[in-house]
């Protein structure tokens, strides 16, 4: 009973998941390549390779990998050819996500915090080459996950499905390989975010005390401070897209540790009440879910952004009325 319950929570959640964050993050990347939401040239080019390699995540691991075992369990996406190839460009999609994510935090401590290097880093063509060089690093990165998968049956002389190799759990290639892949996502992402975050925190509190003191000189000054209002926006934007990546990426840390330091296998799935496929799926499923958190970010902290997106819904009906009244 307990393997039905949580096979039709996997059953309603991917669909769902599919069903809002393609057409999220295809609005998002109208929006933000339009240019009109006040932010500079280079953050959004950023914002808007976050969403499109979030967009690629959904495609590759929902609806090519989640949705068609679930709906289509016997189709030639789940030859093992395919499916190692699927495997593979999840990995290079999830990765590049995740490093655009950490780019942006870094260009974000960059244009807050070292005002000398603003001008030399915070530009649009080296965003561009830091986009470029993240897609191209995580997809060589990844190509080994092709080759640590074999048939999980052979019907008919065909190989099926994908099981991961023995040998990937006792080889020292393959355990350095699994070592490496996890210390550059999610291990390395994690420490660099909490650690620029923390330096752009302390430099955001310093600045604003030393300029309220310099304020506070001037009494006769009632207006709003633009420039840490300014501040204000881009911390809450930062943080947000940050904080969720931190709190989405946790399980699936922990299921890492727990599969290494326990010397356990990851879970097949042929026992849905086995606890390890549980925290092994809970992971997986927040992972996925962070791919579909910074469009509604973006309409929680843009002001701008929730307005092109207004305007873009009022658009169909405006001309409808246009044409009713022609």
């Amino acid at each position: 009973m307990h393997g039905q319950v949580t096979g039709l929570a996997y059953a309603i959640f991917y669909p769902l998941l599919a069903a809002l964050g393609v057409p999220g993050n295809l609005v998002t990347i109208a929006i933000l390549s339009r240019g009109k939401c006040g932010l500079s040239k280079y953050t959004t080019r950023y914002l808007v390779g976050m969403a499109v390699t979030d967009l690629l995540v959904l495609i590759t691991a929902v609806i090519l990998n989640r949705l068609s075992a679930i709906y289509f369990p016997v189709f030639f996406l789940s030859t093992t050819p395919v499916c190692s190839l699927k495997i593979m460009l999840i990995y290079a999609a999830r990765d590049s996500s995740v490093w655009l994510t950490v780019a942006f935090t870094i260009d974000r401590f960059v244009a807050i915090c070292c005002l000398k290097w603003k001008a030399r880093y915070c530009t649009e063509r080296v965003a561009g080459v830091i986009i470029g060089t993240s897609c191209v690093v995580s997809c060589i990165k990844n190509l080994p996950w092709y080759f640590v998968y074999e048939p999980l049956y052979i019907l008919k002389g065909a190989p099926w499905y994908c099981n991961i190799k023995l040998s990937f759990y006792s080889e020292l290639l393959w355990t350095t390989f699994d070592w490496v892949d996890r210390l550059l996502n999610p291990w390395l992402p994690f420490f660099l975010m909490l650690l620029v975050n923390a330096l752009t925190v302390r430099h955001i509190l310093l600045a604003n005390r030393a300029r309220r003191r310099l304020r506070a000189h001037n009494a006769t000054d009632k207006r709003d401070d633009p420039e840490m209002r300014s501040r204000r926006n881009s911390i809450i934007l930062l943080f947000t897209i940050s904080g969720s990546f931190l709190l989405l990426w946790t399980t699936f840390v922990v299921n890492f540790l727990v599969v290494r330091f326990t010397k356990s296998n990851y879970s097949t799935g042929s026992n849905a009440n086995d606890p390890r496929f549980i925290l092994q799926e809970s992971g997986n499923m927040l992972q996925l879910l962070s791919c579909c958190t910074n469009t509604c970010i973006y309409a929680g902290t843009q002001t701008r952004f929730r307005e092109e997106f207004k305007n873009g819904l009022k658009y169909p009906l405006n001309l409808i009325r246009k044409l009713i009244r022609s």
